[in-house]
């Protein structure tokens, strides 16, 4: 499929509460930083509630509000389908684009299950063949710091790869009367801390190692087993919203723990929770190798610690890499050096892929064929919790 004619590429979006608002801070942005060989145009938003799309598509700049995403698939000014929409329907709205000859960009992870994602992944494969691109939303990757992290560990820097660790920790559901909101329901959100946290961690470690988890020993945990149901609306996670008096079971996990192995032999360790009080969105990573090691933090985003195991033990150590050069992943388009940058770029930095794959013809990374992979981690991470940590193959 190529680019239209004038250069630019329509852009329609399901789904627009928090994915939607920063997915669309990507959309608006993108053209005005980079240089790309086609600027986005936001054609058309959809959502169920006809006011308060609208009500979005005028906060966000979306030129068109729709209820019907069937509809926003079928428009001739929407090249791009952005799916943004809870798991239990990321399948069918991603199917149905990429069978309308769309590209599609679809939220992590990338299904609630296996199966589904098989389903996305063998669409996607015959949409290749008409020139379509399928992308998936992993967005932590387009941190300037962890693309650059990616590339000092395919150089080498830190030498054969011997051990990772990460973490993933929030705390948005401590208050045991905080409501049973779709996150918390398995019928739509497929698991819990394991799918919204631990899919980008399992992401991350395997793009940041180069190489795949072949197996994982895992145990989770739900700590408050039911909640009261929504009394109206909830805003975000942490955010403000009231319980009626019936109550519901929470059917997903509230924290995931578990062991992996590479196929290289390297080893790994996970915690994703959101059950970690005082800990609002903190992710951290550590990839030691035989000749040095480097660790990301969230929470200061725009930096890596690198410490060279080859300089001589007098005056070795960690040392803090700034990743604000021009020459940095992504650093063209912004600021003078040492300018920060925040969570939103990352979403900037995504549309930016996209368009330059569709423009391109290449397959964009993470592709879903990379998003079912995940897929088959969080499945074998329940399977072995299921047999009591029990160590289970990742299939192929």
């Amino acid at each position: 499929m190529e680019i239209p004619e004038g250069k630019t590429l329509g852009v329609g979006m399901v789904g627009y509460a928090f994915m939607g608002a920063a997915h669309s801070q990507g959309w608006r942005t993108v053209g005005r930083v980079f240089d790309l060989p086609a600027r986005p145009a936001m054609s058309a938003v959809c959502g169920r509630d006809a006011d308060a799309v609208r009500a979005a598509a005028d906060r966000h700049g979306w030129a068109a509000a729709e209820t019907d995403w069937r509809a926003l698939i079928a428009r001739d000014d929407v090249q791009v389908v952005d799916v943004c929409t809870p798991g239990d329907s990321h399948a069918e709205i991603a199917i149905a684009a990429l069978e309308a000859g769309k590209h599609v960009l679809c939220e992590k992870p990338l299904a609630n299950s296996v199966a589904e994602a098989e389903t996305m992944v063998e669409a996607a494969r015959r949409a290749r063949e008409r020139g379509q691109v399928a992308m998936v939303g992993f967005n932590y990757r387009r941190a300037p710091a962890i693309a650059y992290a990616r590339r000092m560990v395919a150089d080498g820097r830190i030498g054969v790869l011997r051990h990772v660790r990460v973490t993933y920790l929030q705390d948005w559901i401590v208050d045991p009367e905080y409501p049973l909101v779709w996150r918390l329901r398995r019928e739509y959100a497929g698991s819990g801390a394991l799918g919204d946290l631990g899919s980008h961690i399992v992401d991350l470690a395997q793009h940041l190692a180069g190489e795949r988890l072949v197996g994982v020993s895992a145990l989770t945990e739900t700590f408050i087993r039911e909640r009261p149901l929504p009394a109206g609306a909830v805003a975000g996670l942490g955010g403000s919203g009231a319980g009626g008096a019936a109550r519901g079971p929470v059917t997903v996990d509230d924290a995931a723990l578990f062991t992996g192995r590479f196929g290289s032999g390297a080893v790994a360790s996970f915690e994703a929770s959101r059950f970690a009080a005082g800990r609002k969105n903190s992710l951290r990573i550590e990839l030691n190798g035989d000749r040095g090691s480097l660790a990301f933090d969230l929470e200061r985003l725009n930096e890596l610690s690198f410490h060279d195991h080859t300089e001589p033990a007098i005056d070795s150590g960690f040392r803090r890499i700034l990743v604000t050069e021009p020459e940095h992943p992504y650093l063209e388009g912004w600021w003078p050096p040492g300018h920060a940058l925040g969570y939103e770029h990352t979403f900037v930095h995504q549309a930016r892929d996209m368009v330059l794959a569709i423009a391109d013809g290449t397959g964009p990374e993470p592709s879903f064929e990379d998003g079912l992979q995940v897929q088959r981690v969080l499945a074998a991470v329940e399977e072995s919790a299921e047999k009591n940590c029990v160590y289970t193959p990742v299939p192929v």
